[in-house]
């Protein structure tokens, strides 16, 4: 089965778009073709948009799902005028806390995504920039000033959880490629040593490691399985052995990983999204 959905907002749509697919995840057996509307915000534009998402129910024989985070009612009555599963996210959650509140919503458009605070922006920049100076162990004299430092073989996903981290919950993260030599040694680098406490591991399944690895480099001994096999081996022994943590990333998002890391070391955002 597959069905059209519309993520559609006056604001960015990131709300919309987040939140639409948590809920359509759920449904693993439909495929889904999806497109996000952001900027949703004059008459003109929903009249347009109304237009869109009618074309695409005669074309699938199907009415399309369309999940707004639209404030403007004016819009939101022209959106009314189309054929579709609608799920108005204001409608759904802030009318319930109206009530429970006994005062009306501001209603303003991109409240949930604005820099409301100069400190919260600040921490957020500084976080990305630390991961950034700190990648692939880039300058190990800063790793005290780490929240968390990963460790793990090369292209297991190390980079993009430090970032993603650092964007969302202002976590300053470090990580360490363990290169073949430092598995050959059976023991951690001198330069990990003193903050084992801060340590955390990333592992992978050595037939997705190669296919990432081949598209860097292909047909080479770096991307073959042999070599991924051997090294997601003895860096799992490596991590048993130093009782360090570790997830493998194989069938989790960077969302996940990067929750699971923050539950198990106990790590606290640093600013709420």
């Amino acid at each position: 089965m597959k069905r059209t959905v519309f993520f559609i907002s006056d604001g960015t749509g990131i709300t919309a778009e987040a939140l639409g697919d948590s809920l359509l995840a759920q449904f693993a057996e439909i495929e889904f073709e999806k497109f996000t509307l952001p900027y949703i915000n004059t008459p003109e534009k929903a009249a347009e948009t109304v237009k869109l998402i009618t074309t695409a129910g005669i074309k699938d024989g199907l009415r399309p799902i369309l999940i707004d985070t639209i404030v403007n009612d004016e819009i939101r009555q022209i959106l009314n005028g189309c054929d579709t599963l609608k799920i108005d996210v204001f409608s759904t959650f802030i009318k319930p806390l109206e009530l429970e509140f006994c005062t009306h919503s501001s209603y303003s458009v991109g409240k949930s995504h604005a820099i409301v605070e100069a400190n919260r922006y600040k921490d957020r920049i500084d976080s990305i920039n630390f991961a950034l100076e700190n990648d692939d162990g880039a300058r190990t004299k800063q790793y005290s000033k780490a929240d968390i430092i990963l460790v793990g073989v090369s292209r297991c996903g190390k980079t993009p959880t430090c970032l993603y981290m650092a964007l969302q919950f202002g976590i300053r993260a470090a990580n360490y490629p363990l290169t073949e030599e430092d598995l050959e040694h059976n023991a951690l680098p001198e330069c990990l040593q003193p903050y084992k406490d801060k340590l955390y591991g990333l592992t992978i399944d050595p037939f997705q490691l190669t296919a990432i690895r081949h598209e860097r480099r292909p047909n080479s001994r770096y991307s073959s399985l042999n070599q991924c096999d051997v090294e997601i081996r003895f860096v799992e022994q490596l991590f048993k052995k130093s009782l360090i943590p570790y997830i493998n990333t194989t069938t989790f998002s960077i969302e996940e990983i990067s929750t699971r890391i923050m539950a198990d070391r106990g790590l606290q955002r640093r600013f709420n999204n």
